[in-house]
């Protein structure tokens, strides 16, 4: 079982920069793959980045430029880079694991964390 706990949200004005962190502890086999996901009041979870036991990552063309997902500490923390912030960034974030599929799919994700609230004014 892995436990993930996020960090590092808050405001910001629109073209600020916030970064997220996703603190990982447990069983790391099902740290495979790992992913930030987002909801916004009244709208669908939705995938806005993904990192590959490589390294390599993929992101929603909403966010792509923009956004920077990493990894570090053995993989013991996930990091979200959010550049350039729009007010439609305003959401709930939330970091997942899983070992099965490099997706921007929240149904192939089972580890969850609780989220950190990002408000971004204009």
């Amino acid at each position: 079982q892995v436990q993930l706990v996020e960090s590092g949200g808050g405001s910001a004005q629109a073209g600020g920069s916030l970064r997220l962190s996703c603190a990982v502890s447990g069983d790391t086999y099902a740290t495979y793959y790992m992913a930030w996901f987002r909801q916004a009041p009244g709208k669908e979870r939705e995938g806005v980045a993904a990192i590959g036991n490589s390294g390599t990552a993929r992101y929603a063309d909403a966010v792509k430029g923009r956004f920077t997902i990493s990894s570090g500490n053995a993989k013991k923390t996930l990091y979200l880079q959010m550049n350039s912030l729009k007010p439609e960034d305003t959401a709930m974030y939330y970091c997942a694991a899983d070992d099965r599929k490099w997706s921007l799919q929240q149904s192939d994700y089972t580890n969850w964390g609780q989220g950190t609230q990002v408000t971004v004014s204009s």
